[in-house]
């Protein structure tokens, strides 16, 4: 796994490489704000972005939205010291793959990094269950006046997904969203349930698996349960 830091203070990225290299995997560079963590992973590629949204001149949340939408390869994990709920929707929104507290212990953290690398989101129980209640709740009339009057270019009709697609996206909200998981869910193998993940996202024009839980239940594709 090949990571990329992006964070402002010296000490913490001296500290978070110091770890990461210690458990094998490789710290490919170092950005000190959202621009340079831009430029480095055009030019670097990394596997994974740890960015801190907090930065001077370009800020996480804008530099997350830019590799997203340029590097769709390159996987953005938020890594903050704020626990702001607005801040970890703005995040997700901007194609962030997941959304970790800097106070996480270092044996949590590397599970969820590995996830990541898999394709998974990197999110823990606590931050997944905000998303789900943020993303279930009914929106006012106004917002729902602005989404048709921005049109559909991004929205597509439930019936373009096909049945095992729209199985796969009924458990990921119910919150099963490692393809281990979905796979022994549904009998298939982790490729087939990689192929089909794949499918759904281009087909809804988005990034990442924690996005497209969000646009289900935003656009009712989908009723918000939880898994039992």
């Amino acid at each position: 796994m090949r990571i990329l830091i992006a964070d402002d203070h010296t000490l913490f990225r001296d500290s978070l490489r110091s770890l990461i290299e210690a458990h094998g995997f490789e710290v490919v560079g170092e950005a000190r704000d959202g621009q340079e963590a831009c430029d480095l992973a055009r030019r670097l590629a990394p596997d994974i972005v740890l960015m801190d949204l907090s930065m001077p001149g370009v800020d996480g949340l804008a530099a997350t939205r830019q590799i997203s939408a340029e590097l769709p390869a390159v996987k953005v994990v938020v890594l903050t010291a704020s626990d702001d709920d607005a801040m970890l929707f703005e995040a997700i929104k901007a194609g962030a793959q997941g959304y970790l507290l800097k106070n996480l212990d270092a044996e949590e953290f590397f599970s969820l990094l590995e996830r990541t690398d898999r394709g998974e989101p990197a999110l823990t129980p606590a931050i997944a269950r905000k998303l789900l209640q943020e993303f279930a709740r009914p929106r006012s009339e106004p917002a729902q006046l602005q989404e048709v009057e921005r049109g559909s270019a991004h929205r597509q009709d439930p019936d373009a997904l096909t049945e095992r697609e729209r199985e796969i996206l009924e458990l990921l909200v119910q919150g099963v969203t490692s393809n281990r998981r979905l796979a022994s869910r549904l009998g298939v193998s982790e490729n087939t349930v990689k192929f089909h993940v794949r499918h759904i996202l281009d087909k809804l024009h988005l990034h990442n698996r924690a996005q497209v839980v969000g646009h289900a239940l935003r656009h009712g594709m989908v009723e918000p349960q939880h898994e039992s």
